[in-house]
């Protein structure tokens, strides 16, 4: 018996032992993979947090080479202003880089407010008052609307049906230090000031309503109600400041981003959009009722498609500060589409061409329109395209595709064009 047991006992070492082996072994290569996913994961987060700080420095108006060395540019200080900063209101933080923002505006742009020649005081000569109160004024200097509480504006047009089936609609909104349920922007895709717009028996369309940190839209049709609302933090946060709202429709589907942040993502929501107004909710006293560099613009082809068809794309969407080359952070959805375009298509090449209109001086525009191709280029070899693959150029106001006597055409010129090589 105990023979028996022996036996028994040594058959079963032989097969545990190559049984414990393979074990260990998966073990030894589950922890030899999880390490490297793990140095993998902390190069790339490296690699994102270089790449976030070259473009940071792009940003701020340096090229790749010196936003890759120098430190984040420093707040700037604040200037005074015709309308006062609410009590105890602590500034924005400086913008940071918006990598993942992919929104894209539209090709052709409708409607453009310029209120640079505006005279504060007197109401905005390209605006019509639908409800309230609203004039120019100065903020930091820097020109705005203000509005009254429950003040509307809708855009000067002389067509009543003026949105097309694919836009985009994009402003700048000043925000209060304060509960995110207290201040609303109410965006309507329709004329006049009703809180709702009925068509015919079975649909009904109520405003967009955006507050700091997120937005509502309600629909009803053919009985089904639909609500889509998305809301970040509704406790006051320290801050007060400018935030940019975008806006994308085709036909049918709804985007809205603010900021970066993409907050609404609706496939389907049918808002019949003929026109477009904005109002302003908030009676809290001494509060800032602003909006800023309102711009709507048709929606075309995706840049691929057009690059294919006609061996270039323009865009209007690569923005930059007034007479400077340092782009604004709202830029980066159209330069995060094209980078990962050229990252997807390795064979693309192109020309980076600067465009502007004919405010100004002709040599400062032509070295200014070559200084901003230059940053666009620096933008994309900060995100990893090759420079090798991309050239630069300013044309200046030579080569206008609008006239150069309203806000619009002058924003259809104010441009830059990728052609291929």
């Amino acid at each position: 018996m105990k023979k028996i047991m022996f036996f028994l006992m040594a058959g079963f070492l032989c097969f545990s032992l190559p049984a414990e082996a393979q074990i260990l072994k998966k073990i030894s290569k589950k922890a030899e993979q999880a390490a490297e996913r793990s140095v993998l994961k902390k190069t790339d987060q490296k690699v994102t947090k270089e790449t976030d700080k070259a473009i940071d420095g792009v940003l701020n108006g340096k090229s790749a080479s010196e936003a890759s060395t120098d430190d984040p540019a420093a707040p700037v200080s604040q200037q005074d202003s015709s309308v006062e900063q609410p009590a105890g209101a602590k500034a924005s933080a400086p913008a940071k880089v918006w990598s993942k923002y992919n929104f894209v505006p539209g090709d052709e742009i409708i409607f453009e407010d310029d209120l640079s020649r505006e005279e504060n005081g007197e109401f905005p000569s390209r605006w019509d008052l639908v409800r309230g109160n609203a004039e120019n004024a100065s903020l930091d200097g820097v020109k705005i609307i203000k509005l009254d509480h429950n003040g509307i504006i809708t855009p000067l047009i002389d067509k009543e049906d003026y949105l097309p089936e694919v836009f985009t609609i994009e402003f700048d909104a000043y925000f209060n230090d304060t509960y995110s349920h207290w201040q609303h922007i109410l965006v309507r895709f329709y004329p006049g000031d009703n809180s709702y717009k009925r068509i015919g028996n079975d649909q009904v369309i109520y405003p967009l309503i955006i507050n700091k940190n997120g937005a509502r839209i309600r629909s009803i049709k053919n009985g089904d109600d639909k609500t889509f609302d998305k809301q970040g933090p509704t406790t006051p946060d320290g801050t007060a400041g400018w935030k940019h709202i975008a806006i994308s429709y085709n036909e049918r589907a709804l985007k809205l981003f603010i900021d970066e942040e993409r907050i609404l993502n609706v496939p389907n929501i049918d808002l019949d959009p003929t026109a477009f107004s904005i109002e302003i909710e908030d009676n809290q006293q001494g509060h800032i009722l602003a909006v800023k560099n309102i711009r709507i613009a048709e929606g075309g082809k995706k840049l691929y498609d057009r690059v294919m068809a006609d061996g270039k794309f323009i865009t209007r969407g690569i923005l930059f500060d007034v007479n400077k080359a340092s782009l604004k952070p709202e830029s980066m959805g159209v330069i995060n589409e094209i980078a990962a375009m050229m990252k997807e298509h390795g064979d693309l090449k192109f020309s980076i061409e600067g465009h502007t209109d004919s405010d100004g001086d002709d040599t400062h525009n032509l070295q200014l329109s070559e200084q901003r191709a230059l940053a666009v280029k620096d933008a994309l070899i900060a995100m990893g395209i090759d420079s090798s693959r991309m050239q630069h150029k300013g044309l200046g106001e030579s080569v206008p595709v609008a006239e150069n006597s309203s806000p619009e055409g002058k924003a259809n010129n104010r441009r830059v064009e990728f052609v291929k090589i």
